[in-house]
């Protein structure tokens, strides 16, 4: 299912195969909460700038149009037009950003609908099923993501309670895999490390995930609060721990920048709202640098966004209009930024595979680590 192809350092590059198509590692997954990516990006567009997977949100399919429709539809590939993985997160990340509206317990969550404060409930079972009925291609396990710092007694109880979680999910994945109307009988599930910033924990979560024999290992719990250094640290303390011959994923990150030094400590999967989020107001990502497309200086600039990128607006649209449509408010200039900061980010990970199938990725990231960081404005 997956085979690390060429090793330089803890870099990898890597293959896995699924009943959805072939995924080249290292993968930035592009996100679509709620099966699309905000910014009107169809299907055909994720496919035109070079996404090999998508992301989208299980907690946000639950509650709206409903993961009983999705089934009805034929599941989630039917329903949105898609043919390539699709990766659903757990809802396990509400558990963290809709603090506020829930109460957790040894069963599951107790939540309150941000929509409309409707009470739900979702456990380790609960979000198995719903993932099942969605029929993605990875399901992720349900766990609890702790806020960075957070007390250490806290922090131990949580990431035990994410190993029974765990247990519980694999058992359920299990039973739905075998059922004869489950859509995808072949759904892959990651499990999550946890143990917020706390090595010893983190450890020890992380050996007894790996004894489950998953079909894969994230990285949870980070990019929540605390610094860089903290997160690479953590990486750096774990990836010993997690089974070489498995894909691992680190959740929720990031910028370029954080993403090349990822790699450079053996992750192969990334996920981040960033590109997309960031595009809708206009900052974008370049070869170049960092830029703000609604900056003064672009009034009159004819170039692109990026001079060489082959993404659709850059093809096509100079730096002008787009600034033109953000200043006059109209849809088509989001849409254009957040498919050149998605196709930005594809490119940088094939580039990335690139360097690794050539034995170049130390050079590779020791000459654009910094230099994706810098502002071009």
């Amino acid at each position: 299912m997956f085979k690390v192809l060429k090793q330089e350092g803890r870099a990898r590059r890597g293959v896995m195969e699924t009943v959805h198509g072939t995924i080249q590692t290292p993968v930035f997954m592009n996100v679509g909460t709620s099966a699309t990516v905000k910014g009107g990006i169809s299907t055909m567009d994720l496919k035109e700038i070079g996404c090999q997977v998508e992301l989208s949100n299980t907690y946000h399919l639950h509650i709206r149009p409903g993961d009983d429709l999705i089934y009805k539809m034929g599941g989630l590939h039917k329903f949105f037009n898609w043919d390539r993985p699709v990766l659903t997160d757990s809802g396990g990340f509400q558990v963290f950003s809709l603090a506020k509206l829930r109460k957790i317990t040894e069963e599951g969550v107790h939540f309150s609908s941000h929509m409309d404060g409707k009470r739900i409930f979702m456990g380790p079972e609960e979000s198995m099923r719903i993932q099942s009925h969605i029929a993605s291609t990875i399901a992720m396990a349900f766990d609890e993501c702790v806020e960075n710092p957070a007390p250490y007694d806290y922090v131990k109880k949580s990431s035990e309670r994410t190993l029974r979680w765990l247990k519980r999910c694999k058992d359920e994945m299990t039973r739905l895999n075998s059922l004869p109307e489950t859509i995808n009988k072949n759904q892959l599930l990651f499990g999550i490390n946890q143990g917020g910033t706390y090595d010893d924990l983190r450890v020890k979560n992380m050996i007894e995930t790996a004894k489950m024999d998953l079909d894969g290992y994230a990285i949870g719990g980070l990019a929540v609060g605390e610094s860089a250094d903290v997160m690479y640290h953590i990486i750096e303390v774990v990836e010993p721990y997690m089974p070489a011959d498995k894909p691992r994923y680190l959740m929720g990150v990031g910028t370029p920048q954080n993403i090349l030094e990822a790699v450079y400590r053996g992750v192969d999967f990334f996920d981040c709202v960033m590109p997309s989020r960031n595009a809708r107001h206009g900052n974008l990502f370049s070869w170049q640098g960092k830029m703000n497309i609604n900056n003064e200086r672009y009034f009159d600039d004819p170039r692109p966004i990026s001079e060489g990128c082959q993404c659709p607006a850059c093809k096509h649209y100079s730096r002008s209009y787009i600034r033109h449509l953000f200043k006059a408010r109209e849809l088509l200039g989001m849409r254009l930024c957040v498919l050149h900061n998605l196709y930005f980010y594809n490119e940088l990970m094939e580039k990335i595979r690139e360097a690794l199938d050539n034995g170049e990725y130390e050079a590779f990231y020791r000459k654009w680590v910094n230099k994706l960081a810098e502002r071009v404005d």
